[in-house]
């Protein structure tokens, strides 16, 4: 089970990655101090589990709880010093609410409250592109897309490992994959999953910020609308 700690105070993150250490089946595989780099970790890590303060300046944990929503998203265990935020955090659908300092019989059961319930969720079905590179045909998951962008009569998907061109418009594309992309204006489409913010700048243009990537692609005022109620809802 692969564990994201997410909490601002180094000691904190120190003391639970030691007692993931000790849980049989479990890793940590990331650790970030605030919310806005816990949402980039998610996209580059996919972890199973969050280890969640709730405590932490600008983006707090409920507030990051609130962005994911109900896309692909990890197990969230919140881990805080307060007992006042229990009712919210189960509202927001989170396995477990550890009380620190945490205990490791209370962390083993969170972690394994957690791995029942990622085994008991419906599995989406995974969404490939195909695309031919060097004569050989090439299949690229949903998942591992940056960006997807007209280009004359192709489509440059934008990944991780560079840029492939396929066939399908990006209407087509939008079609077959409705609830896992999101337009942000006629040329560009994303992944839900990887739309992680908004910059607005100084001449009033507004730029998505992408979980994974330095891309930031200009959001149209037709798609702006669309693009926040997306945010709120994660």
């Amino acid at each position: 089970m692969r564990v994201l700690i997410v909490d601002d105070e180094p000691l904190a993150r120190m003391r639970l990655a030691a007692l993931v250490g000790q849980c049989e089946g479990a890793e940590v595989v990331g650790q970030a101090g605030d919310g806005e780099a816990a949402l980039t970790a998610i996209g580059e890590l996919s972890p199973d589990v969050l280890l969640l303060d709730i405590n932490m300046p600008g983006l707090d944990g409920t507030a990051l709880a609130r962005r994911l929503g109900n896309r692909a998203r990890p197990q969230v265990v919140f881990c805080t010093a307060y007992e006042n935020h229990a009712v919210t955090a189960f509202e927001l659908g989170a396995v477990d609410y550890l009380l620190k300092p945490v205990r490791l019989d209370r962390l083993r059961e969170a972690l394994a409250r957690a791995g029942r319930r990622r085994e008991a969720a419906p599995k989406q079905a995974a969404g490939y592109l195909h695309a031919r590179q060097r004569g050989e045909e090439v299949r690229i998951a949903l998942d591992e897309v940056i960006a997807l962008q007209a280009e004359d009569k192709y489509v440059a998907v934008l990944h991780g490992g560079g840029e492939l061109l396929i066939e399908e418009s990006l209407r087509q594309l939008e079609e077959a994959y409705p609830d896992q992309l999101i337009r942000l204006h006629r040329s560009c489409l994303v992944p839900q999953s990887r739309l992680v913010g908004l910059k607005t700048l100084g001449d009033g243009r507004t730029l998505a910020r992408l979980a994974g990537s330095e891309l930031q692609p200009e959001v149209s005022r037709r798609n702006l609308p669309a693009v926040r109620r997306l945010l709120r809802m994660g």
